[in-house]
């Protein structure tokens, strides 16, 4: 994957020579792919091969934080909203 986005970017720079707009989309795919190609191949590749090793891929872990971090604001929110919580869990019961 690196390498067609490193052979695209080449591409666009030659271009660029003629048109700048082509040196603005050559720095676009190289941001777009540093944001958000790299993380994703290298996730997946290392979750596979680390089944035992103990590492948490990156995405898991931020699924765990975001689900502890949403029970902790519903235990908040039972916790100071008594009355209303009861009432929310018996409509969800009918």
């Amino acid at each position: 994957m690196g390498t067609i986005v490193m052979a695209g970017t080449a591409v666009l720079v030659v271009l660029g020579f003629g048109n700048h707009i082509y040196w603005l989309a050559a720095v676009a795919v190289l941001f777009l792919y540093m944001q958000y190609g790299r993380g994703t191949s290298a996730t997946s590749s290392r979750g596979g091969s680390s089944s035992g090793g103990g590492m948490m891929p990156s995405d898991y872990r931020a699924y765990r934080d975001r689900r502890d971090k949403q029970a902790k604001w519903e235990r908040r929110y039972r916790r100071e909203r008594p009355f209303e919580s009861r009432r929310q869990e018996r409509e969800k019961s009918k």
